[in-house]
């Protein structure tokens, strides 16, 4: 079993499914991450890449924790979900390099240039995240002038929060 395969089986150990997804504001909240059933049959390395993300961010999110996981946010949470997004969607490619994406190939070239913080902070910023101060930002604004022209971040997850079924017991 690959290295990527593994924590595939360890993530997937933390989630489940569920029919019922809450929303609020138009975003689904919850406690729980919910891996989407496609995510668990369909062998396509870019679902499967977008999987590993998820589940690694949504396994950051719980750690940060609070009332409503699916809330969280740090700059270090989406940085390492992105760095598992790349190194899988390269894995992926190592054993069938004909596959392409245009977005996983850019963040791949993203990432092979030492740019991938730069990149989560220049395209995924969010107000409350701190960001380091050792981000080298004028030298990737030369860098992205050239290779990321019109480029536009994506994210797919693949589930969705929920709340977890509370279990009553009765003694």
């Amino acid at each position: 079993m690959t290295g990527l395969a593994l924590r595939l089986v360890v993530l997937l150990a933390l989630t489940s499914c569920s029919s019922e997804i809450y929303l609020r504001e138009g975003v689904t909240d919850g406690d729980t991450f919910y891996l989407s059933h496609n995510a668990l049959v369909d062998a396509d390395p870019v679902l499967q890449s977008w999987g590993s993300y998820s589940l690694t961010r949504s396994v950051c999110q719980l750690q940060i924790g609070g009332d409503n996981p699916a809330r969280a946010s740090s700059f270090e949470c989406e940085l390492t979900a992105r760095r598992h997004l790349v190194e899988s969607w390269v894995d992926h490619q190592s054993e069938e390099p004909w596959v392409s994406d245009p977005y996983l190939d850019s963040l791949s070239n993203v990432h092979a240039a030492g740019y991938l913080p730069e990149y989560v902070a220049y395209y995924l910023n969010r107000q409350q995240w701190q960001l380091p101060s050792d981000l080298d930002n004028g030298d990737f604004e030369v860098w992205r002038r050239q290779y990321l022209r019109r480029h536009k971040a994506e994210t797919r997850l693949t589930g969705s929060w929920n709340y977890a079924r509370k279990v009553n017991v009765i003694h």
